[in-house]
């Protein structure tokens, strides 16, 4: 579907006003990317008529060794998909042309999302994150449900440009803050040079802005945007970490949205809230007592459903081998697998009422990759609704003090091999997309399985 104008959220662009402003000279390049594995942009820049007289219609080309390839875009082996024995062919990039936005971080340039389709029967590619994202929403569809979702992604801030930081080895940063900022009206406007200018980017360019805080970290910062259905919302979610960056490039700064930056700072997280709907209306919300709650079946179900299967899919919330550093007591991220009400140190945070009732989860770093964690969040709500999956007693108190309750997987490693030998997940995502994904995950431990660290050169260099 091409929005019209009068459906346009400001910074949308639908193909006659691109049309008016590559006639102007406003706009004379087109971003074309898509996310890969890891959640990073890639793509092409296109000409502007160019885009508005062939792309915007017929898509365009890329190798499909893009969905293999590790950090440093190098062909990975043992894949099924793409291979050098299957002559790394191409896929097709279809622009999501609901997508279609100013960049106005970036010079006379707007920028569009696509999907991945299979270069000959056109069907999405299974691998790519956003199809994933695109059958769970499919199954609540099928449900009668739509989902609505917000990202509340925290990143840390340093005065060093991105290549000075890769000159020091990323050692001896200067944060942009010197003490823990949360709330700090002060320190917030030390930093409001760059986080005022993302704010206004993201608004201008379709990425409505609530607000930004600092954060518990020295030059940590949360900056959130508005909820949306789970697709725009993890779309959204990708645009603004590229737009971060970005503008960070071009300050000289840097920012880093590493689930741990520092052993000695608080990680960097990203509470996921969903909640599901149904005509208009809450389907979380009703007249069930549940602690404090008031809330549905479908509510208590999905929340089950979500906690039970949160050790299969784990890797989809915390995809690298630094996202499992997050994990510790006293840290405001969650170490065990419990369910409250308002409380911040449970994994699962019960807010609002009514109408705003929601499942805030606070497992996910700012690592994640949206698609995956909002595609394994659904998946595994949806199939609680489905089997009616109770969960567990709610929880009220310091859960980092509670032993007994089960803890979230303790490394990448362990998650990894809870995805391979999931039923659950390869009912629900099929046996060729788990073995492709637990490869991903594997060849991720395997590079740092071989690696020499700072840690053990400091450690072992004269002790040992």
């Amino acid at each position: 579907m091409i929005q019209t104008s009068s459906t346009l959220t400001p910074g949308l662009l639908t193909l006659d006003q691109l049309a008016q402003c590559a006639h102007s000279g406003e706009i004379d390049t087109v971003l074309v990317v898509f996310t890969d594995l890891y959640g990073r942009f890639l793509g092409k820049r296109f000409d502007a008529d160019f885009f508005l007289s062939d792309v915007a219609h017929h898509g365009t080309h890329g190798c499909d060794y893009l969905l293999t390839v590790d950090m440093e875009m190098e062909p990975v082996p043992g894949y099924e998909y793409a291979s050098w024995e299957r002559g790394y062919g191409d896929f097709h990039l279809l622009p999501d042309l609901r997508t279609l936005r100013r960049a106005t971080w970036l010079d006379r340039t707007a920028m569009v999302l696509c999907d991945i389709e299979d270069e000959q029967s056109h069907s999405l590619v299974p691998y790519a994150p956003r199809t994933l994202l695109h059958r769970a929403l499919d199954q609540a569809a099928s449900l009668g449900y739509t989902a609505l979702g917000a990202s509340e992604l925290e990143y840390y801030i340093f005065r060093d440009s991105y290549r000075a930081a890769a000159q020091k080895g990323y050692a001896g940063l200067e944060a942009a803050g010197w003490y823990i900022e949360d709330y700090h009206a002060l320190q917030g406007t030390r930093e409001e040079t760059f986080n005022g200018a993302v704010r206004r980017h993201l608004k201008n360019s379709g990425v409505p802005v609530e607000n930004s805080k600092g954060e518990w970290g020295l030059g940590q910062h949360e900056l959130n945007v508005r909820y949306a259905d789970v697709l725009t919302m993890a779309d959204r979610h990708a645009i603004y970490k590229q737009c971060l960056k970005e503008v960070a490039e071009q300050m000289g700064i840097s920012v880093t949205f590493m689930a741990k930056v520092d052993a000695s700072q608080a990680g960097s997280s990203c509470h996921i809230h969903l909640s599901l709907w149904r005509e208009g209306r809450n389907a979380f919300a009703g007249n069930q007592t549940v602690g404090p709650i008031q809330a549905s079946d479908t509510f208590r179900w999905f929340l089950g459903g979500w906690l039970h299967h949160l050790p299969n899919l784990m890797a989809f919330y915390a995809p690298t081998i630094n996202s499992y550093k997050r994990f510790q007591a006293g840290s405001w991220a969650p170490t065990r697998i419990a369910w409250s009400h308002d409380n911040r140190t449970a994994g699962f945070r019960v807010v609002g009422h009514d109408q705003s009732l929601r499942i805030e989860s606070r497992v996910p770093g700012a690592d994640c990759n949206p698609y995956l964690a909002y595609a394994a969040s659904l998946f595994s709500g949806l199939d609680g609704i489905a089997n009616q999956i109770e969960p567990p007693q709610i929880f009220a108190g310091d859960v980092y003090a509670a032993q007994h309750l089960p803890h979230v997987p303790a490394t990448l490693r362990d998650a990894t091999a809870n995805l391979q030998g999931s039923a659950f997940a390869r009912r629900v995502l099929g046996d060729p997309v788990v073995d492709h994904y637990v490869h991903f995950f594997e060849t991720e431990q395997a590079a740092y399985d071989k690696a020499v660290t700072d840690w053990e050169r400091k450690r072992y260099f004269e002790r040992i």
